[in-house]
């Protein structure tokens, strides 16, 4: 047997492993905190209500909503933009694409990526959603003072240190409070699909 069949065969779940992992990402979930911009709390229902109202008033103005992040947070912007659109009737997109992204990067240096696209593409009256589970990746906080600077609206998902530099840059700002990749992306998708299914009458059911 390989040393690689041997490392296989000792990989093992128990029920009550995958209990506890689900039970944390239960309590990271209900546990994120939400702020205004200057760090002013607000409640977690108030804030998804805000997020829901001001992205229906961003396309009913004729704006947009953009997505942007990097690594597992670029497939959550690339997610929303697409269920955004597609299920919520939205105007949303998410800044991903593989072309533009190494062209910028290549000739701009990578912490330009989002700034620069949003300095061409956005307008006054758009809303950026800003997914960085650090909060401190430079090409997020430079889109969002790009974004700042073109008059657009923000939001921001974060984790890791509750001191990241993101969740003072947004109007309304989620921190997940947790240090672990996983967990802090899990929790940014589901909240912002909270957002969009509570925005389009979807009732969760209740368990028995």
């Amino acid at each position: 047997m390989s040393h690689n069949e041997n490392r296989s065969s000792e990989l093992r779940v128990t029920n009550s492993d995958l209990d506890r992992y689900f039970t944390f990402l239960r309590h990271v979930l209900v546990n994120a905190t939400a702020t205004r911009a200057a760090g002013e709390s607000l409640g977690y229902a108030a804030a998804v209500t805000e997020s829901m109202q001001l992205a229906r008033a961003t396309h009913d103005a004729g704006r947009k909503i953009m997505f942007i992040g990097n690594g597992g947070s670029a497939a959550i912007a690339s997610h929303m933009a697409t269920d955004y659109s597609k299920n919520g009737g939205l105007r949303a997109m998410a800044m991903n694409d593989s072309a533009t992204l190494t062209c910028l990067s290549n000739d701009l240096g990578y912490e330009n990526v989002f700034s620069t696209q949003i300095a061409m593409h956005a307008n006054e009256g758009d809303l950026l959603v800003a997914i960085s589970s650090s909060g401190r990746s430079e090409s997020i906080t430079r889109a969002v003072r790009t974004a700042r600077e073109k008059g657009c609206a923000v939001m921001t998902l974060s984790g890791f240190a509750p001191a990241n530099p993101l969740r003072d840059l947004g109007d309304l700002n989620f921190y997940v409070a947790s240090d672990q990749y996983g967990y802090v992306e899990i929790a940014h998708l589901a909240i912002c699909h909270a957002v969009l299914d509570f925005s389009c009458g979807l009732v969760p059911p209740t368990l028995s």
